[in-house]
């Protein structure tokens, strides 16, 4: 560890979350276990998928040698059909985060899910947790009607929202719909938009390339995937092809496979297409933040530099 990440002795230890993101496909992986050597620390995954267990493949999850190299926290720990969002990531992370930092000075959080990595950095409003029911109901009338008729009925309930979200986004519309039916109030609100101030120093680093290296990346990815077994993991997962966790790119094209709509080819085809799409919304989304200090993922001096620079700005608070 460089000598300027250790704190002084003469004042409290500062405290500083190296946030690690970039698109998915870009090289967090990699970088993210070279620094966590480094800094002796564990990981904080921040990816939606990985948490849960059955789906290594398609979420690309750190590998069992990987994991042994580096303890991870939220990596395959919860069933596909278990409940999981970025409200309960806040709360489970934190707890996470006040153990470790009792013991060293710098955590490290790394993935590419935007909403998790906001809900750590800034908090998340505090909408109502959806009891079973409700969530089952909303469920089922999708699975019923398809989603033209939920956005309908967030119209009429919630127009704000209805304006403001991706109507093709079922996820989104679902949830709005589940918070209106639950509390009697519109999703809208609850969402106050109030960033809260964390007890650390946040340092955010971002790993990019140029877009036609990164969509060949994304695209060599998919084919190791597929050529690991991805189709076999999915027609494992079938029975849980409803569940929201399944409800990504990977298993969606490759659903469609296995129901004999799609070749093999063609289900790759969209793969790579749909992850390239999801790589974009991801740069989109983090462009807005100004914080970010981008870097190649494989500038590990440059990684290992900025976080030097932080704690020290971080001890001089």
């Amino acid at each position: 560890m460089p000598h300027s990440l250790t704190p002084s002795s003469a004042s409290p230890a500062p405290r500083m979350l190296v946030v690690l993101l970039g698109p998915t496909g870009v090289g967090k992986t990699a970088l993210s276990l070279a620094l966590a050597e480094r800094l002796g620390c564990p990981i904080l995954n921040a990816d939606s998928r990985q948490i849960y267990r059955h789906m290594p493949i398609g979420t690309a999850a750190p590998t069992p040698a990987e994991r042994q190299r580096v303890h991870h926290y939220f990596v395959e720990e919860l069933e596909p059909d278990d409940y999981f969002s970025a409200a309960r990531y806040e709360t489970e992370a934190l707890k996470v985060l006040e153990r470790e930092f009792s013991q060293r000075p710098v955590c490290l959080m790394a993935g590419g899910s935007m909403m998790y990595l906001d809900a750590v950095c800034h908090g998340i409003d505090d909408i109502p947790t959806i009891d079973d029911d409700t969530r089952q109901l909303l469920r089922q009338r999708y699975e019923r009607e398809g989603l033209q008729p939920l956005v309908e009925e967030l119209r009429l309930l919630d127009p704000a929202y209805y304006a403001q979200v991706d109507l093709r986004n079922p996820k989104r519309v679902v949830h709005a719909l589940e918070v209106c039916y639950m509390t009697g109030r519109t999703f809208t609100s609850y969402r106050l938009g109030r960033r809260v101030q964390r007890p650390f120093g946040i340092l955010k680093i971002g790993l990019n390339l140029p877009r036609e290296e990164l969509f060949a990346r994304i695209n060599s990815r998919v084919w190791h995937m597929v050529e690991a077994g991805l189709a076999d993991e999915a027609r494992s997962l079938l029975p849980y092809r409803h569940c929201n966790a399944l409800n990504t790119v990977g298993y969606k094209e490759m659903f469609r496979h296995l129901d004999g709509e799609w070749t093999l080819e063609q289900a790759v085809l969209k793969i790579q297409r749909n992850t390239r799409v999801y790589a974009k919304k991801q740069l989109t989304w983090f462009a807005k933040d100004q914080s970010i200090h981008w870097l190649r993922p494989d500038d590990l001096d440059g990684a290992l530099q900025r976080i030097a620079e932080g704690m020290k700005q971080q001890d001089s608070i």
